[in-house]
Parts: C-alpha cells; structure tokens; sequence
C-alpha cells in the first residue's frame, strides 16, 4: 500500500488517482512507506539547536531564517514547494496564513554534510518521526525544518468554540509522514500520553503540538468568579485522547508581557482577555 504524499491517504496499488484529493498517482505523486532514517542530534537546554547530519544526495527543507549553519558540501535554495505553478502558489498560500514564511529553503548534501537549525526566542525544539499516512497537529508558527518526504498542509480548528477561543485561532498547522519533522515552541515541554477519552485541560495558547487522533475543544471555566478573577481568563483548551499532547510553559505573548515597559500584572488574563482572542491568536 502506498500513501498520497499531498494529503497522506493511503491509494491502491493499482489506483491511479488519489481517492481523498484526487491527485494523480505518477512520479512524485506517491510515497513510500518508509522514509530514510534522518541522523541528528538536539543540544542545548532552552536555546537549542537541531544539528543534522545528511547523507550524499539526503534532502530536507526548512523554514526561512532559521538556518544557524552548515558545512560547505550543502547545497541550498530557497523555493516554494510544488511541482506546478498552482501546487506552488497553493503551498505558500497555506504557510502565509499559518504564520509560517512564503519561500522555503532546501537543503541537500553533496557528500557527507552537516546542517544546523534554531528557533527565534528561547524554547524547545522537539522532532516525530512519523510513519506514512501518520499526522501530527501543530500551533501556527512552529514548524523548523523536516525531511523533503514529509508534507505541509493547513489544519482548520474542528468547530466555532475552538477556533475562536482555543488561542490559536481557526488556523493550525499538519504535518504528514513519512519522515522526521522539527517544531520549536516557547520554554519547556511537557508530554501526555491521553488513554481513549482520557481528558486534559490546558491554558489555551500552550498547545504546542497533538495527534491528529485527539480532540480539540474549548470549555468555559468552572464559575463566574474563577473566570473574572482566577487570572486565567474564561475558557481553558480540552484535549481527550487517545493520543500524545505536547504543552509548552512559555508562551510568546506571555515573554512580551514580561518584557513590556508598561507592565503592570503577571501572566494573569484580565476578564476580556478570551474576548480578545476573537480577533487575535495567541502564539
């Protein structure tokens, strides 16, 4: 069995278009089920960053602007992603309204090559190593870099609540395999691993990243005085499994409160604060 590599639907072998999106099954137009084990290495404590070893003609595209180094044999260009000029205007059409950068930049090694990756603000990077046809579920702005195998595409919020107070808006970023995928998000991570229907509460905007398995909902706080004055605004972010969870401790908009001149309370919400998130997407 092989899986569509633009939406990681499994096709039969004798299909020769993709049942889910209906792309045709050619070159490029399906991928193995296995990618290339990618060799690397995360350093560092809450600046780190992902050095990643490449083998003679192993490819792997990043984000733009977060190269930090690389050895001389890596050749690298910065494209938008596609084989068509649609597929290509469709590609950065989706990474403009997840936040992320219009161009790509890919990099492949001549010969044996080492290229390095960080985030933008003080955070953890975190990598999955995903099957074919796997996803994972990702804040806006937190993809790094990822095997040219894995697949970027627009994950929308499932329903009205979530969308318009989960602190991540409507708009979330899905990662399909196969291969290895990076995220950076903000301070420390901490994982669940939810058993079916097994439930946890978040403060919203601390989602890092989830699998595409787990729910996403928002639920108003307990009681009136705990949403008016328990300084962490009105709704908190659901999450029931089955499935992994990744919670991020720091927040951009939070480091920006901190560091604000005009500061003048902790990382509390004030009563309108989820109102707000109407307009705006925490980080």
């Amino acid at each position: 069995m092989s899986f569509c590599v633009n939406c990681g639907a499994q096709i039969a072998d004798e299909a020769k278009f993709c049942g889910s999106c209906g792309r045709p099954v050619g070159s490029g137009a399906v991928a193995t089920t296995v990618a290339a084990p990618l060799d690397y290495t995360i350093q560092g404590d809450n600046l780190q960053v992902a050095r990643v070893r490449l083998k003679p003609g192993q490819e792997i595209y990043a984000e733009a602007g977060k190269m930090v180094y690389k050895t001389a044999n890596v050749q690298w260009e910065t494209r938008m992603s596609g084989t068509t000029l649609g597929e290509k205007l469709l590609g950065a059409l989706r990474r403009t309204i997840t936040g992320e950068s219009l161009f790509l930049t890919y990099f492949q090694s001549m010969g044996p090559g080492e290229v390095g990756f960080a985030g933008n603000y003080p955070g953890k990077i975190q990598a999955f190593d995903l099957a074919a046809g796997q996803s994972i579920v990702a804040q806006r702005d937190a993809f790094l870099f990822a095997q040219s195998t894995v697949q970027f595409n627009v994950a929308l919020a499932r329903n009205l609540g979530a969308g318009f107070f989960g602190g991540e808006g409507f708009i979330l970023e899905k990662l399909t395999g196969p291969g290895t995928v990076f995220i950076h998000a903000g301070g420390d991570f901490v994982e669940f691993n939810l058993a079916t229907a097994e439930t946890l509460q978040i403060e919203t905007g601390c989602i890092v990243a989830f699998d595409e398995s787990v729910n996403y909902d928002i639920q108003f706080v307990g009681g009136i005085k705990t949403a008016l004055f328990g300084g962490e605004g009105l709704f908190l972010a659901t999450m029931t499994g089955p499935g992994r969870v990744i919670v991020q401790s720091m927040t951009v908009n939070k480091l920006r409160r901190e560091l604000a001149p005009s500061r003048t309370g902790g990382d509390e919400h004030g009563p309108l604060s989820a109102i707000g998130g109407i307009f705006q997407s925490d980080d």
